[in-house]
Parts: structure tokens; C-alpha cells; sequence
């Protein structure tokens, strides 16, 4: 079996196995809290997702004093500016970051808002690249990563196909893999605006592995998009609902990232093994045996006795003529005695010649 995005994202030749790749987002969640950030690792590996992603921002590369709020959600905050500062770890606590990581088996990744912040991750070593949906068309930023010829994740969310089309040409010239991830920008997104059928034409238009960036705070939304073929699936995470942040409300729990993993491994074992109708109905014929009804003898018959449709009745087990076997009965003469209950089967009768 030849590898797969997730296969190549996590080093593995082959896992021999079809995965999607399940990402763990902490985003901002951490609060600037170094032993937050730690947290959510541990936090994220034990919910059995494959990788953790943060975001690196470095506030004096990618803003301006003057960049408005989203959403005014800070009471420690004066402007959005001085959040991103607050948001900063230095290039040692980013690497402890993904050595924490790595420990604990998971893919790390950050995405970068910046040049400088890409040059920091490519420098550590970062293996993989995840676009976010407001850089696509930031093309000084998507060519330094892509330099790296390091696989690269697309996010699409406020994008037309035009700049989508951009981007994935660039990341193609280059020669890098790629995954292409449907995904709206809304916190929390309503299932309305999920866009499932927009990742299907994605993969259509890109013949690329494609996936889901969710926002939606619900385990379902995953498991739909992986039911439908995504290969990359990326949630936010939270520790607690009740946590400060702007992202909690478009989050998972740990525990509902756990419900995820299982439900995403589950589906992908349905979908690796087809089954046969007539195949399935073999193994189950033991169950048939026993859950199923034969004809019997409704009443103690006499050799010799013309059956009619009174005579039989239907009970288990079903070893014996199933109903649709009755009119092969009806009008045929008894050779031998049955009890009641007793099974009737074909050699029991004789057919009487229609002369």
C-alpha cells in the first residue's frame, strides 16, 4: 500500500493503513501561559490525536499598532497589538514546545503570521506547514515556506477559488506535498455553512489529499468529513468550556477530542473493508439458524394426510423450508408421520400426479 499525507507527515514509509491526519488546534487557547502551552500537549497526546498545532505570532512582523480587535474579548489587553505580544514565546520555549511534543508522539506544528516567524519554525525543524486561511494570498510568506520543501497544509477559509488556485500552483511548482482543507471562518460555525461538498470539490479540482478545518464545535462535523474522505482533520481544542479565550466556543473539550479520534477510526475501518451481500449472509447463517422460523406441523399429521395451508405453521429454529417453500407442500400426500412442531421437509411428501 503506498503511503498517505498522514504517512509522510509523521515519517512514516507506509502505516498500511488509510488515516486521516487529526489535529489537534490550540491556537491562542494557551493565554501567553508557557505551562498552559505544556498542558495542551499532554492534554492533546492523550486524547489520541496526531499532532498539535499552535499559531507563532510575532507581533512588530506581522501588525500595526493600528489592527482593530475581531473581537474585543481582552480585559488585560488595551489593543489586538498588544495581545499578539503577550502571545509571543521566545525561539527556546517554542523549541521545548515541540521537543514536549515529539515525547509524547505527536507531530508538532505552528503556524507562522509571519516571515520571520516562518524562518524561526523552518530553523527548528518544523516537518510540516499549515497555511492559515488569512496568509493564502501572503505569497513572501507561503515562498519561504515552501523553500523548505516540506509538506504543506492549505487552510481555504477566506479565500476564493482564484487565490486558492494561486496557491496551489505556487506549492506545486515548488514540488511539495500538499493537502487542501475546506474550511469556514466563523466562531462557532453553524452546520449550515460547514461546506462538506466544497472539500469534495476540492479534491475534485486538485486531485490532492483534502480535509476539514472545523470550527464548529461539534464531534459529528469530523466524523461526517471523515466519513467522506478527508485525510487532514483539524479541530480546535480547549481544556474547559469554561476557559478565557476567543476560540472556546468554536472548541472541542480534551474529552470531545477523544469521542473524535474514535469516531474517525472507527469510520475508517468501515470504509477499509467492503463487504459482500452474499458473503455476509453466509457468516450469518448460524444467526439465521436461530432467529429465523421453518414450517412445522400446526397439528399431529397422519401419513397419508393432503396438506393444506392449515396444516403448517411457522416457528424457529430456522433450519428447516423457509415460508416462501409452502407451496411446494400444498397438495402433496404425507409419507410418513409428523408430530406436532415437528419440521416438514420435502422428502416428507409425495407428489400426486395431476392425472
Amino acid at each position: 500500500m503506498a503511503s498517505t499525507f498522514r504517512d509522510e507527515c509523521l515519517g512514516l514509509t507506509t502505516s498500511g493503513e488509510h488515516r486521516c491526519l487529526i489535529i489537534g488546534e490550540v491556537a491562542q487557547a494557551h493565554d501567553g501561559s508557557l505551562g498552559s502551552a505544556h498542558a495542551f500537549i499532554d492534554a492533546i497526546a492523550n486524547a489520541g490525536a496526531d499532532a498539535v498545532k499552535f499559531q507563532t505570532h510575532i507581533a512588530r512582523e506581522e501588525s500595526t499598532r493600528r489592527e482593530p480587535w475581531r473581537v474585543k474579548f481582552s480585559p488585560q489587553d488595551e489593543t489586538r497589538y498588544e495581545y499578539w505580544e503577550r502571545m509571543e514565546f521566545s525561539p527556546e520555549q517554542w523549541r521545548g514546545l515541540m521537543q514536549h511534543a515529539e515525547e509524547r508522539g505527536l507531530l508538532f506544528l505552528s503556524t507562522p503570521f509571519s516571515k520571520a516567524a516562518a524562518e524561526m519554525l523552518a530553523e527548528m525543524g518544523m516537518k510540516v506547514w499549515k497555511v492559515a486561511s488569512g496568509e493564502l494570498g501572503n505569497l513572501p510568506l507561503l515562498e519561504a515556506m515552501i523553500g523548505t520543501g516540506r509538506p504543506v497544509i492549505l487552510s481555504s477559509g477566506m479565500s476564493d477559488w482564484q487565490e486558492i488556485d494561486a496557491a496551489v500552483d505556487l506549492v506545486r511548482a515548488n514540488g511539495n506535498s500538499l493537502a487542501v482543507l475546506q474550511c469556514t471562518s466563523a466562531y462557532p460555525c453553524p452546520p449550515e455553512k460547514i461546506g462538506l461538498n466544497i472539500m469534495l470539490d476540492m479534491r475534485d479540482r486538485y486531485a490532492v489529499p483534502v480535509g476539514l478545518s472545523d470550527h464548529s464545535a461539534k464531534v459529528a462535523t469530523g466524523i461526517a468529513a471523515a466519513a467522506h474522505g478527508a485525510e487532514v482533520l483539524e479541530v480546535h481544542v480547549t481544556l474547559s468550556r469554561e476557559m478565557f479565550g476567543p476560540d472556546v466556543v468554536a472548541s472541542l473539550t480534551t474529552d470531545e477530542l477523544r469521542q473524535l479520534v474514535d469516531g474517525v477510526r472507527h469510520v475508517e475501518r468501515v470504509l477499509a473493508f467492503p463487504v459482500g451481500k452474499r458473503e455476509a449472509s453466509k457468516e450469518l447463517q448460524p444467526l439465521r439458524d436461530l432467529f429465523t422460523k421453518s414450517v412445522v406441523a400446526s397439528s399431529d399429521l397422519a401419513e397419508g394426510t393432503i396438506l393444506e395451508p392449515h396444516h403448517f405453521t411457522l416457528k424457529k429454529p430456522g433450519t428447516g423450508l423457509t415460508a416462501d417453500r409452502i407451496p411446494e407442500l400444498v397438495g402433496n400426500r404425507l409419507c410418513r408421520d409428523v408430530p406436532e412442531d415437528e419440521l416438514i421437509l420435502l422428502e416428507d411428501v409425495v407428489q400426486i400426479s395431476a392425472g
